[in-house]
């Protein structure tokens, strides 16, 4: 799964219509005063535009991927196409962030923490006080993250996402408001010990919590911001996509990474014995068109990992069990009349092909009778 999630980016995009439920909560300026506000992950920029549908907001986005940012690029006024943690803005330059970040840890030589508190922690700063933090995790991974919601936000709400997507991977959304340094002067231990016992009992009973409602039973007023700016310090990404093909070490690379397939031709000198004909087949050299008429056909060999099960019974009864890997070979045939066959080491090929009736007629072969 974790594999998965680094091809991806970590890129697991809002549900639409949790993000019309997440719109209900915000009331921005009721002058229409326009307001600044951000998506540190902004894939594409869907979720964020529907978060703020129908406002005078000036929407920021910093995104990772190239695509996801050129589409991004489309629907928000401004976008940065990097890491987020290369890009630095002023401090309390925007009236609401939301944030959507990878569920994932991050991977270096000194740390090893989750990529939710990392960017909350990174981003936070920017929300200028009275401003509203929109967070989207992990139930279990909201702990991760309250050294920073109990000391610098307030009037906290959580709810439970209701997509099966989202329940999935048991999804949550918190609003917050941050905080003034007058009110965080003012706190005092007992309260901030309070407020993160609260939160980690809100990770431990996920189920619990009250589902994300159509009609929201809470607001949040956004205020008013000038225009922020994002400015990135990081590597040039675009650029150096552009230049990596012509690179030396690139093309050094791609010798292993995009070997060409190897293929063997002509006759060979001498006649070719079991072992010659076994090695070639491992490799792949066997691999390709043969036969002609009825008999024309391709080929595809391929090593399989099978275990051997042996069970022994002494004296006392006593059963032993005793599992043995090995590999096998197994060869897949695709006959140009629409028959195909797998033969495998100790069974019989199954070859199968879909008439015109639309009966399908099933022929058994002895693995042995492929030349």
């Amino acid at each position: 799964m974790r594999a998965l999630a680094r091809e991806k980016l970590g890129y697991y995009p809002l549900n639409p219509g949790e993000a019309e439920r997440i719109r209900k909560f915000l009331v921005c300026d009721p002058n229409g005063s326009p307001v600044s506000v951000l998506d540190p992950c902004a894939g594409t920029g869907a979720a964020l535009v529907a978060i703020t549908a129908g406002t005078k907001a000036v929407r920021y986005g910093i995104e990772l991927d190239a695509y996801r940012a050129k589409e991004a690029e489309r629907v928000l006024d401004s976008v940065v196409h990097g890491n987020a943690f290369d890009t630095h803005c002023a401090v309390e330059s925007f009236s609401c962030v939301f944030e959507n970040p990878p569920y994932d840890f991050e991977v270096s030589e000194g740390r090893n923490a989750r990529m939710e508190r990392l960017f909350l922690e990174h981003t936070y700063r920017w929300l200028k006080p009275g401003g509203v933090l929109i967070l989207v995790v992990p139930g279990d991974r909201l702990a991760t993250c309250v050294d920073v919601l109990s000391v610098h936000f307030r009037d906290k709400a959580i709810y439970r996402l209701r997509e099966p997507e989202a329940q999935r991977y048991k999804q949550i959304v918190l609003f917050g408001v941050r905080r003034t340094k007058r009110e965080r002067e003012q706190l005092k231990d007992w309260d901030v010990s309070r407020a993160k016992a609260k939160l980690l009992e809100i990770a431990r009973r996920y189920e619990e919590l009250i589902i994300l409602p159509d009609m929201a039973d809470r607001q949040f007023v956004v205020p008013p911001s000038a225009p922020a700016q994002l400015v990135y310090r990081g590597l040039p990404l675009d650029t150096l996509e552009d230049l990596l093909p012509g690179s030396g070490a690139y093309r050094q690379a791609g010798r292993v990474l995009f070997a060409p397939e190897l293929r063997a031709t002509g006759r060979p000198l001498t006649p070719l014995h079991g072992g010659h004909v076994g090695l070639l087949t491992t490799s792949g050299l066997l691999n390709g068109i043969f036969g002609e008429g009825d008999d024309l056909h391709v080929a595809r060999w391929e090593s399989i990992k099978t275990t051997d099960r042996l069970e022994e019974t002494d004296d006392a009864g006593i059963v032993t069990i005793r599992e043995r890997e090995r590999f096998t070979q197994s060869l897949t045939l695709v006959y140009a009349n629409g028959t195909t066959a797998v033969l495998k080491e100790g069974t019989n090929s199954h070859a199968e092909r879909a008439p015109s009736n639309g009966n399908a007629a099933v022929h058994e072969d002895h693995a042995g009778h492929h030349n």
